[in-house]
């Protein structure tokens, strides 16, 4: 796939392809990381003669939630490019001003359909299409794997650090490598247990995870959690033996909270293999909007090496499986 540095963007209308899906209470922002990841690639847009559509989604509306407008992030995303942004509520308007926000691409029910119509129209709103959304590219939505069929298409420079810090996982990591898994959802996490067993020294298991996995066979340097907290945490036993794995490993992957963080009964687990990886020597990779959470609610999200925006698409890229997104730039 290409980078978006090597197009010719002068006096061109761009379609990026964001990551503006921020966490919202009560018609405000709760962290806008999201919004602040997708910034080098606008603002090189920008630099180099480019005019921007820009595409979301936020949330998961099913047809259009006034709660859910991308009309929020406005002022947010004006105040960072220092840029006047035109918001743009439905498909029907052709504005030419440097930069256009589109509403939120799940407002129209084409677009998780995956329905290339709808990607085709999309494409009409530019010259040339960016994606700068590496949290969503393993789905099949129409902005993500219909829309580059009908435009020269590029990498964003964030989708391509992504993709470049978790192939060193996969290719080329320091060793030894430790994976953290943890969290629920065995279908979705067990290729990722299996495809990391086969490159890490030890995949280390906790969360719901450690129930789930309950009987089958896994690899010899799968280790799972043997004890809880209520079901809800993992117990000192567990924490004491990760953490031992934890501090002797050069690399570090973790996508999975230990137990449930929310609440301050349950968050143990979660904080000492937090503060395992952070005192280690290990180079520290974590994704999953969990894991993050945690980590930010803990204060220790800047001792983190590099912060994968993606949850999902982290987990079937560790896989090892192809991301449609990412093949739809190919």
């Amino acid at each position: 796939m290409k980078s978006v540095e090597e197009a010719d963007v002068a006096g061109k209308r761009v379609i990026v392809r964001c990551d503006f899906d921020v966490p919202v209470k009560s018609g405000k922002i709760l962290d806008d990381t999201r919004i602040r990841d997708s910034l080098s690639t606008l603002k090189y847009l920008l630099s180099k003669g480019a005019k921007l559509f820009l595409i979301s989604k936020l949330g998961r509306p099913k047809g259009k939630d006034p709660s859910l407008s991308l009309e929020i992030i406005v002022e947010t995303l004006s105040n960072y490019l220092g840029k006047k942004i035109i918001f743009q509520k439905d498909l029907n308007e052709r504005d030419n001003d440097e930069v256009i926000l589109l509403d939120n691409l799940r407002f129209w029910l084409e677009e998780e359909d995956g329905d290339e119509n709808f990607g085709k129209k999309l494409a009409t709103f530019g010259d040339l299409y960016v994606n700068e959304c590496f949290a969503t590219s393993h789905r099949n939505d129409a902005s993500i794997a219909q829309l580059p069929k009908f435009l020269p298409s590029y990498a964003g420079i964030r989708l391509l650090k992504e993709i470049r810090e978790l192939e060193i996982v996969l290719k080329s990591p320091a060793r030894p490598l430790i994976a953290i898994i943890g969290g629920a959802k065995l279908e979705t996490k067990l290729p990722a247990i299996f495809n990391l067993a086969k490159i890490a020294d030890k995949v280390l298991v906790g969360g719901k995870l450690m129930f789930e996995v309950e009987r089958r066979s896994l690899p010899e340097n799968v280790v799972v959690a043997h004890d809880d907290v209520e079901t809800k945490d993992i117990g000192d036993e567990s924490i004491e033996l990760f953490s031992e794995s934890i501090s002797k490993a050069k690399m570090v992957v973790w996508n999975g909270p230990m137990g449930v963080f929310e609440d301050d009964s349950y968050m143990k687990g979660t904080k000492e293999i937090a503060k395992a990886v952070t005192d280690s020597d290990a180079y520290s990779v974590i994704g999953g909007g969990d894991t993050i959470s945690a980590l930010n609610k803990l204060d220790l999200i800047s001792k983190i090496k590099f912060v994968s925006t993606g949850g999902g698409a982290m987990l079937e890229f560790l896989a090892g499986k192809t991301l449609p997104g990412l093949k739809a730039l190919e």
